[in-house]
């Protein structure tokens, strides 16, 4: 780096944290990181359900970071066993994880993962309630290593040298670089919990098993997913004509903000459905909570602009089938690469970073496009049943897409 260098990340997602601790670990003392995180705390609002972290991103990501034994204190590889079904209840594809799996997909909480990488950053290293309000340059535009003042809806500022945006879907700083805005993908989605299901329903803890429980019908799916802290996540996704539309989510009728009466509406979508997958919905407890699924162009590209750059959602926010959190955790395993082996000039760092990121994450997001449009197709079940298989895809036996849609985007 150059003689004193401030690199500020915001965003403290999965990318965001990954990036400040594979910069910070190696102690240098002419690099300042500071990630700017919007929440008020660590523990202010819920990270959401698990992730399958891959071998060759997410985990590959975290061993750069010196976390793999970390990693493998939270880690569940049983939550790879999954249970798929069409709504009549015909078991298509199940996978039971040995005992002695690779883990080459394990399941991680969302919390579990924020809390191990909170962990391994020097103190004062995240601020936290840094809402960010606007993003502007220091010195003119022509200047490689011109800086960028950040102002916070707090009243608060900070100046930088490097600006690393990892705020995902909604980013405040993708505008800068680029006019493209995320789109409906043509799915909604609704997610609940049944806290403590093997106290409070034993039935359905034994219905979901150790890992996933997914239900694929005409229009629309059920998964229901375990967590390591004892819940279980349900999510239901709506592709249909009308329920998959951009604006069903606030037309349907359905009162999000009652959840007991916003399950009971939910209910009678799923007449002709399993018991299991009804009971599944009426158990769960606490917010009913929507969200409507969308994605960047595929593809997406931008001029580079000095001093700054995206990763995870912000640059590349894709169908949510599992690759989501893996490709940011990629991104910043690339970025901290090509900050450490250009030291003297981290813009000509981003540019490098942008171009292998660009390349890479295009593949990844056709790819999770194909996915969901296979997933979402009239005999979605069956065609996933295949995938799973191996069947004409390429693929090996057992890999396949996340049975529910990657929460607490932003």
């Amino acid at each position: 780096m150059a003689d004193s260098t401030h690199v500020a990340i915001v965003g403290g997602g999965p990318g965001g944290l990954t990036l400040a601790r594979l910069l910070t670990m190696r102690g240098d003392p002419a690099l300042r990181v500071t990630v700017h995180e919007r929440d008020t705390g660590r523990t202010a609002r819920t990270q959401g359900g698990t992730l399958d972290l891959h071998a060759d991103t997410g985990q590959r990501a975290l061993r750069a970071a010196g976390l793999t034994g970390a990693f493998r204190r939270y880690a569940r590889p049983e939550g790879e066993d999954m249970l798929l079904l069409d709504h009549t209840g015909t078991v298509l594809h199940r996978d039971d994880t040995p005992a002695d799996s690779p883990a080459l997909r394990p399941e991680i909480d969302r919390t579990d993962l924020r809390d191990l990488l909170l962990d391994s950053l020097p103190p004062g290293t995240v601020a936290w309630g840094r809402t960010l309000r606007t993003a502007t340059p220091v010195a003119g535009e022509a200047a490689a290593g011109a800086g960028w003042r950040l102002e916070f809806t707090d009243g608060g500022r900070a100046d930088c040298d490097v600006l690393i945006g990892a705020d995902g879907a909604h980013s405040r700083l993708r505008p800068l670089l680029t006019p493209a805005e995320p789109r409906h993908l043509g799915v909604n989605a609704v997610e609940g919990t049944i806290p403590d299901v093997d106290r409070t329903r034993p039935d359905l803890a034994a219905v979901v098993g150790r890992g996933s429980y997914w239900v694929i019908g005409e229009g629309r799916s059920l998964a229901a997913q375990r967590c390591g802290d004892g819940s279980v996540r349900v999510g239901l996704t709506f592709y249909g004509r009308t329920d998959g539309a951009a604006d069903w989510l606030t037309s349907c009728g359905i009162p999000f903000t009652e959840p007991d009466a916003a399950r009971a509406a939910l209910l009678p979508l799923f007449a002709d459905w399993t018991p299991e997958c009804r009971a599944l919905i009426a158990a769960c407890t606490g917010p009913v909570t929507p969200r409507p699924l969308t994605g960047l162009p595929v593809g997406l590209r931008w001029p580079h602009r000095p001093g700054l750059t995206l990763l995870g959602d912000a640059a590349h926010l894709m169908p949510p089938v599992g690759h989501g959190a893996n490709a940011a955790m990629r991104d910043a395993l690339e970025l901290a690469t090509a900050l450490a082996a250009a030291p003297a000039d981290p813009d000509a760092a981003l540019r490098a970073y942008e171009e292998e990121m660009f390349a890479r994450t295009a593949g990844v997001a056709a790819d999770s496009a194909r996915i969901l449009a296979m997933i979402t197709a009239p005999a979605g079940a069956r065609g996933v049943a295949a995938f799973f298989r191996g069947e004409g895809t390429g693929a090996g036996p057992g890999e396949g897409p996340e049975p529910e849609p990657e929460p607490a985007r932003r």
